[in-house]
């Protein structure tokens, strides 16, 4: 282990913080969901910079219950001395100032993944709190921050028996979108941090949902491959190489399956490059040239010796390559490419020489990979004689479109828009119903195979998915030289399925053709999805097409009237808006009340929680008011404990209260929660209730019959029960249940129709979703339907 000083001195000053504030997407990508989770990488990528440099084993990641998030390590703590230069603390430079940190010398860190430097101050800037605790030199020192500003000096609050830094944050709701961390989303980063990082611990708790995962792979990336082809039929063993070449360290591991799709995975200092950049076509370089040297060199049957390709090499391959160099140049500022030009030869030739070298020593190994790839080869180019054969015949040919395609009337594609329509009876309605000036109809035929278990070949032959193909007219390949996207017929491509659980899957099947097939249409922003409605609402002559059942109940509600009025038990009355209005406040609470279960906090516990006297705060779980507290919650059926823990990565004290209910399930609940959005705006909605109603009792008035209502909720469906009455309902489960003019009215009149634009918001994660729930390994389906299935509300089988 190097012994480099990490000093105030190493703290490097370059500009201030506001700008971030102002423009933080130029700093984090995005204000999204993306950007939010960004923070927690750039806090975690220090530690990790710690572990790089060997001189960190453990970092404990943790989900509150009000949002915020804690990242501890045992790493040499951020320095605390006074900064030579700026005359403060340096561990206050790093934090309040842009571009300050120890990764700009080559001294202190030989390779780091931060954002140059931006980082951990970023996340302050944009954290509506921020408290930094740092153990070192046998002192535990805290400071904490609002907005990017302090609001205590650096202190000493007690002794320290190791070192580290702990970092908690919450994310400012002024600036972020969405502002609820998701938990798989952080998983899958913290799981591939840990294989990159052999023999580091990562712990990752959410105490939303309890659930808490502990990552530490001695194997790494070797781990990382074997478990990424658990479920496969591989072929031979992984192969493992590592080295280093003028600063740049290379590790790859790599085996062969016998599926047909590569599944590669890239990363430059830890940071998952999704476009790959100059490491990549490094490797893809020598594997290439490796595997055809081998052909032409070894002693192999004549039916071996091909020359083959980089798509035939890949075909089936899971790979893993991990390159760290000091000065990494990524385009983009989320890093999603690498960009140092002296990576593809450095990586190209470290490699080629590891895997010479495997081959030579392991030729029984060796001639399993090229059976595999020639077979490959064959394929190709048998899917290419397919191809020509068929473009000779005209099929792919815009002489010879497919014999069921209604085509329009227009040739300007940019007037003209292909619907994709599931099944011969939705297709004759959409066909007697369309403008035939400007919309075509291709109706679909049963399922369409999915692609992401199909061969190139046998994609091909088969006959729906050739139908698309040829009405598109761009032409199909796997080299983007084989398509072009000018000679697209229709510049709306729009799939129109049915809103059951079948239409569901015809339209994802669609959807993984496109995205595997054709990314760039997606790009273009050429592929849509139409909104059919839901529902048909009719009385007499009037009729109404509804897209679900909130718009449903806002519909019948806003009908209702003077018909339907709600007396509370202070006198005031609601009737017409005022009604609509509070019904979308009960409504609002019982989503809370929902996403309160999701988190295992049953619902009589959340409602005693959120009508409690008065907000609950700390000072309820002093000596003072705790005992009040335990008396008035043993009403409504919970005993309570309430405990003190030491957080030792923190060095500071945490309350927790538990609540046991009559039946003896026990929940645990941080002090955290009494901060969260899921507590305070049910609170507040709530006492907005009791000050403008007086309580929860009503009486619900509907024409002449006037009857008592206790509950909120009950109050709700009652309402809703009132307003059907007198109305037609009829849920549509598929487009043929439509007429040819209800269609056109609802679904393809461009002046009254709404639909989606397909787009791919991050190509990482849709790879990940396409990969899992429609590949060949059934483990990750059954892992996303255990996660998923609380959230179900209707399950149509």
């Amino acid at each position: 282990m190097s012994e480099n000083k990490y000093t105030a001195e190493s703290i490097t000053v370059l500009e201030g913080l506001e700008a971030v504030r102002k423009r933080p997407a130029m700093y984090i990508g995005s204000t999204d969901i993306r950007g939010l989770h960004h923070l927690v990488y750039e806090v975690i990528d220090n530690s990790i910079d710690e572990a790089m440099a060997g001189y960190c084993d453990k970092i404990k990641v943790t989900l509150h219950m009000d949002n915020s998030c804690t990242v501890s390590d045992n790493g040499r703590g951020i320095p605390v001395e006074i900064h030579p230069k700026e005359g403060i603390p340096a561990v206050q430079l790093a934090m309040t100032t842009l571009h300050a940190g120890g990764k700009f010398d080559n001294d202190s860190y030989k390779v780091s993944g931060g954002l140059h430097g931006v980082g951990v101050s970023c996340v302050n800037a944009l954290s509506e709190f921020m408290e930094t605790t740092v153990k070192r030199d046998g002192t535990t020192h805290r400071m904490t921050f609002e907005r990017g500003r302090p609001t205590t000096a650096l202190e000493e609050v007690g002794p320290a028996h190791s070192t580290g830094t702990t970092q908690r944050f919450r994310p400012d709701e002024e600036i972020f979108e969405v502002n609820k961390f998701d938990f798989e989303t952080l998983k899958k980063r913290f799981k591939e941090l840990a294989y990159l990082n052999s023999g580091l611990e990562i712990e990752f708790k959410d105490e939303r949902s309890g659930e808490r995962e502990v990552y530490k792979f001695e194997g790494g990336i070797k781990s990382y491959v074997r478990d990424l082809n658990s479920g496969q039929n591989t072929i031979g063993e992984i192969i493992y190489g590592q080295g280093e070449s003028e600063n740049i360290i290379l590790e790859f591991a790599l085996q062969y399956t016998t599926a047909y799709k590569e599944n590669t995975h890239t990363f430059a200092n830890n940071i998952r490059t999704i476009e790959g950049g100059t490491h990549l076509a490094g490797f893809k370089t020598a594997l290439t040239r490796a595997i055809n040297n081998y052909v032409q060199s070894a002693d192999l049957p004549k039916k071996l010796v091909a020359k083959l390709s980089g798509d035939d090499v890949r075909e089936g391959l899971t790979s893993v390559i991990s390159v760290k160099l000091p000065d990494p140049q990524f385009e983009g500022q989320t890093k999603t490419k690498l960009g140092n030009s002296e990576a593809a030869g450095l990586v190209a030739a470290l490699m080629y020489e590891k895997l010479n070298t495997f081959f030579e020593e392991n030729p029984k190994e060796a001639r399993t990979i090229i059976e595999k790839v020639v077979d490959a080869a064959r394929a190709r180019e048998a899917a290419r004689k397919a191809r020509d054969l068929v473009r000779r015949k005209g099929a792919l040919s815009d002489n010879s479109l497919p014999g069921k395609l209604a085509d329009c009337q227009s040739k300007n594609p940019e007037d003209s828009e292909i619907f994709l329509v599931e099944g011969d009876s939705a297709g004759g309605s959409a066909k007697q119903g369309r403008d035939p000036k400007h919309q075509a109809i291709l109706p679909l035929r049963g399922k369409i195979l999915n692609v992401e278990k199909t061969r190139f070949d046998k994609m091909l032959s088969n006959k729906e998915v050739r139908a698309l193909i040829t009405a598109m007219g761009i032409g199909i390949g796997n080299g983007d030289d084989e398509k072009d996207y000018d000679k697209l017929r229709y510049h709306k491509v729009v799939i129109m399925t049915d809103a059951d659980v079948d239409g569901s899957h015809i339209r994802t099947l669609l959807l993984t053709f496109f995205f595997r097939q054709y990314p760039d249409l997606i790009d273009r922003g050429n592929l849509y999805i139409a909104q059919p409605p839901l529902y048909r609402v009719h009385k007499g002559k009037f009729e109404k097409f509804i897209k679900d059942d909130e718009e449903l109940d806002d519909f019948l509600l806003s009908r209702a009237g003077a018909d339907i009025r709600a007396k509370a038990t202070n006198g005031r009355e609601f009737t017409g808006e005022e009604l609509l209005g509070l019904m979308e406040e009960i409504r609002a609470i019982r989503g809370k009340m929902s996403e309160a279960e999701l988190a295992g906090i049953e619902r009589g516990l959340y409602m005693a929680l959120i009508n409690y006297k008065v907000r609950i705060s700390f000072t309820h779980f002093d000596r003072h008011d705790a005992e009040e507290f335990k008396k008035d919650f043993l009403e409504h059926g919970f005993r309570t404990e309430i405990e003190v823990e030491h957080d030792d990565e923190a060095e500071k004290d945490r309350t927790y209260v538990t609540f046991e209910n009559e039946n003896g399930h026990r929940k645990r609940l941080a002090m955290e929660f009494f901060h969260s959005k899921l507590y305070k705006q049910a609170y507040m909605a709530l006492e907005k209730f009791r000050e403008e109603c007086g309580g929860y009792r009503f009486s619900l008035i509907s024409g002449e019959e006037e009857r008592e209502i206790s509950g909120l909720f009950h109050l709700y469906d009652e309402v809703i029960a009132e307003a059907h009455k007198g109305w037609n309902i009829q849920r549509y489960k598929g487009l043929g249940e439509m007429n040819p003019e209800q269609l056109w009215e609802t679904t393809m009149n461009p002046e009254k129709r709404s639909m989606l634009q397909v787009g791919i918001e991050d190509a990482a994660a849709a790879d990940a979703i396409f990969s899992d729930l429609m590949g060949d390994n059934v483990e990750p389906r059954r892992e996303f339907i255990e996660r998923n299935a609380l959230a179900v509300q209707e399950l149509d089988i």
